[in-house]
């Protein structure tokens, strides 16, 4: 049985990356351990028409996902934690994961995992994935970065994550927005290792 992967969302722009991700994931079967930061909630109010509660009583993955991507998903695999729920399984080593992304990646975050910061589970759950030596993937849309923002990147990349930034290729002639958003998901299922059909790669042929 594949483990599950823990997905969360902080207060960077892109709150479509994460979203798409969440869905990609469930789509593969895979079971999502899913949290969100207050400043996650405010851009997806920004960014999207997506409107949540973190009560963890309150909330909706259809309300998250869109009736018509939750009409065609088994729902009862995205397991929602409240971002200050330290009893959360995904806040201990002893819970088993295929790893993390962190979709998008906000510079607060990441300056909290390059620090050892643990101020909600968010930060809590990604440094569990560094001690114990599993994929942590960060997926930063910030520009320009500024030096501190750079050394941080250097010290989580250190550590043992992957920093994947929001930035989607062009060889693929995308014709819309969500092929530029599924190029960055695919890239951030290729390090978790789910595969997929999100996109084409380099080299490859429209008959491959």
């Amino acid at each position: 049985m594949d483990l599950p992967i823990v997905v969360a969302m902080t207060g960077a722009s892109g709150a479509a990356y994460g979203l798409r991700l969440v869905e990609v994931l469930l789509r593969a079967g895979r079971t999502v351990h899913f949290t969100l930061s207050p400043a996650a909630v405010q851009v997806l109010d920004a960014e999207t028409s997506v409107r949540v509660k973190l009560a963890e009583t309150e909330f909706d993955p259809a309300a998250l996902l869109g009736p018509e991507a939750a009409s065609e998903l088994d729902l009862s695999k995205l397991k929602y934690h409240q971002f200050r729920n330290f009893g959360a399984g995904i806040a201990s080593g002893s819970f088993r994961t295929a790893g993390m992304a962190v979709c998008p990646c906000s510079m607060g975050t990441l300056a909290a995992l390059a620090h050892g910061h643990s101020e909600n589970l968010i930060h809590r759950a990604a440094d569990v994935h560094l001690k114990e030596r599993r994929k942590l993937v960060l997926v930063p849309r910030e520009t320009p970065l500024g030096l501190v923002q750079l050394r941080n990147m250097v010290a989580v990349t250190e550590a043992g994550a992957v920093v994947l930034p929001a930035m989607p290729g062009f060889y693929n002639r995308p014709r819309e927005l969500g092929d530029l958003i599924d190029f960055v998901v695919g890239r951030v299922c290729d390090q978790l290792g789910v595969p997929h059909a999100l996109h084409k790669r380099w080299g490859e042929s429209d008959t491959d």
